[in-house]
């Protein structure tokens, strides 16, 4: 009996290469990210041998952002949030403002057109939380100053996605009528109909989930547990985007919201971190996938320009905006280093501007180059912020008791 293999396939050869690769970038103290979009590089189409299914990895990928968005909402904290408001809420709109305008300027001069351009540079706005949570945990500045400043900063960064990724579809279904009325109406339905779909989550998704998750606890069962959490995370995603024609990405992140405000939402998220895990390489390896390395050889230029931005540009930012409200030289580096780069929402970004035709397929290139090689430099960039401001000694140790 034949069998069509082409998802078990996919799944081997994502994994094994995701696994290998990224024990490759962790040996060369890389993230183990880039060990993941290589992984996607090499069974793509454009690089020669075996090419897994690039519709299958779509889908994968697709339940993967769901997850990533899941975990997002998990760990979603406002009052962290409001600790470090002052720096934070500031500082995440100069530096998206920044990296916009710079990525729409150096977008222009290569040709693209205004929109292109402008979501070039936003989809180069926003850090990794991954790359930037693994940094900051190798230096143990997680609980810092700069730590928990650069961990808010980053939130009010995701937020400004998750909300953009409502508006560019709507924008870019606009883009082509001047009718102010009808865009007035389109944009006014879909701010509507988000609203209600918030609303109807933190009303009733407020009191339902918590109650279903602690009959489902009281089962006993890990399975049963975890298939619920799963269940809640996918079904909620999917109940936004086909009732309230929301993204799914929303949805998940909403659901995560309300379900980290609840007694066990702490076991949620050690019950989807495994699948979520999981999931988010696939959707690394599908990225890779969409890559054509042929761009670094192609389009030299504007691939430094585009790292620059990142690298650099936003680290001015950080800098300037840090320096503005006088936190410690070595705090500003911190923070700067740890923003230094960008990774998932740009890559959520890139593909929903390359699904819209907003973005070209070469630019699409530019923006998964960049963040590729701007992940791969920035332990480079922490160990130039440890030389131009050193961590402090560590206390001399109490002398022994006689």
């Amino acid at each position: 009996m034949p069998h069509d293999d082409s998802l078990i396939l996919t799944l081997v050869a994502g994994f094994v290469l995701a696994f290998v690769l990224g024990m490759l970038a962790l040996r060369f103290k890389l993230s183990p990210i880039v060990g993941y979009l290589l992984a996607g590089v090499v069974v793509g189409p454009f690089t020669p041998g075996w090419t897994a299914d690039t519709a299958l990895a779509a889908q994968l990928a697709e339940v993967g952002v769901i997850l990533l968005m899941f975990g997002v909402g998990l760990h979603f904290s406002l009052q962290d949030l409001m600790r470090v408001r002052k720096v934070a809420l500031p500082g995440a709109v100069v530096q998206i403002a920044a990296a916009t305008a710079l990525g729409w300027g150096v977008g222009r001069l290569i040709g693209l057109g205004d929109a292109e351009a402008a979501l070039m540079g936003f989809s180069l706005s926003v850090a990794s939380t991954v790359v930037l949570l693994r940094a900051l945990e190798e230096r143990k500045a997680v609980k810092g100053e700069a730590g928990q400043i650069a961990v808010g900063w980053l939130i009010v960064e995701d937020l400004v996605m998750v909300l953009a990724l409502v508006l560019i579809p709507l924008i870019a279904s606009a883009a082509g009528t001047f009718d102010g009325g009808q865009i007035a109406m389109k944009l006014g339905g879909t701010i509507l109909s988000v609203t209600v779909f918030v609303a109807f989550m933190l009303l009733v998704g407020g009191r339902v989930l918590p109650w279903v998750l602690v009959r489902i606890a009281h089962t006993r069962s890990r399975e049963l547990f975890t298939l619920g959490v799963l269940a809640i995370s996918l079904g909620i995603a999917y109940l936004a985007y086909a009732v309230f024609g929301a993204s799914f990405a929303l949805g998940a992140f909403i659901a995560g919201v309300v379900l980290n405000g609840t007694p066990l939402g702490h076991n949620a998220a050690e019950r989807a971190l495994p699948l979520r895990d999981a999931f988010a390489v696939l959707f690394f390896v599908s990225v890779g996938m969409l890559f054509d390395p042929w761009v670094l050889l192609e389009q030299p230029v504007a691939v430094a320009a585009v790292v620059a931005i990142i690298v650099a540009g936003k680290s001015a930012a950080a800098l300037v905006i840090t320096s503005v409200f006088k936190l410690e030289k070595r705090a500003s580096l911190l923070i700067a280093a740890s923003l230094a780069q960008i990774g998932e929402f740009s890559f959520i970004l890139a593909g929903v501007g390359l699904g819209l035709q907003v973005l070209s397929r070469e630019t699409h290139d530019l923006v998964l180059a960049g963040a590729l090689i701007s992940i791969v430099l920035n332990p480079f960039v922490f160990r130039l912020a440890d030389k131009l401001a050193p961590p402090p000694p560590p206390p001399p140790e109490a002398p022994a008791a006689a």
